[in-house]
C-alpha cells in the first residue's frame, strides 16, 4: 500500500478513485505513567509517555485506514491528513484520513 500526503504518486497514474478512507483510535496511558508525565510537566523535559502514546495511536490509525482502503480494492492512499484531539484527561484521539485510489 502506497501512502502519501500529496495528491498524486509521482511516476504513477491514478486509474481508480474509491473515496475517503479513515482510521482512528482513542488511547490513554495508565495512571502511573500519567503521574510521571505530570511531574515532568512541572520540572520540564519531554513527556516520553505521551510521545509513545501518540506514536502507537498513529500506527494503529494508519493500519485501520490501510485496511479500509484495501477492502475497497485500492493500492494507495493519497492526500493523507492527521488530526488529534483530547477526549478526556490523559486520553487522546488520533484520526487519519485520505483518498483511496488505484495507481499504475
Amino acid at each position: 500500500m502506497i501512502l502519501t500526503n500529496i495528491e498524486t504518486v509521482p511516476g504513477k497514474t491514478i486509474t481508480a478513485h474509491y473515496g475517503i478512507v479513515s482510521g482512528s483510535t482513542v488511547r490513554a496511558k495508565h495512571a502511573g505513567k500519567d503521574i510521571v508525565a505530570g511531574l515532568k510537566n512541572i520540572f520540564g523535559g519531554e513527556l516520553k509517555e505521551y510521545t509513545e502514546l501518540l506514536s502507537e495511536s498513529r500506527d494503529e490509525a494508519i493500519d485501520r485506514m490501510k485496511a479500509q482502503a484495501a477492502s475497497l480494492g485500492a493500492n494507495a492512499v493519497v492526500n493523507i491528513r492527521f488530526s488529534t484531539s483530547s477526549v478526556a484527561a490523559g486520553a487522546a484521539e488520533l484520526y487519519v484520513y485520505g483518498t483511496a485510489v488505484t495507481v499504475e
